[in-house]
């Protein structure tokens, strides 16, 4: 490696070497399964990163805000649950 004319091949050949002989195979095996949990259309991945907007937003409550960060802001009046979030995603 560090010749300039490496293959993306050879390259990820050598770094997938390195991660097994600095943590073992397991590790290898983990690795390969954060990636494959992830959704593979970019819709679905839209969708997640905006209910997660709208938990963090309008249902979980701030240590130092106290209170949410939709209610601190003025836009909600109350702690919305789970289902309200699901049945305006829906």
């Amino acid at each position: 490696m560090g010749a300039g004319g490496d293959t993306i091949k050879e390259v990820q050949h050598a770094r997938r070497k390195a991660v097994v002989s600095q943590f073992g195979f397991e590790a290898l095996k983990w690795t390969a399964r954060l990636t494959n949990g992830f959704s593979k259309k970019i819709e679905n991945h839209a969708a997640m990163v905006a209910i997660h907007f709208m938990y963090y937003n309008f249902a979980r409550i701030h240590k130092r805000l106290r209170v949410t960060p939709a209610m601190a802001a003025g836009i909600a009046d109350h702690v919305w649950s789970l289902e309200e979030i699901f049945l305006l995603a829906a």
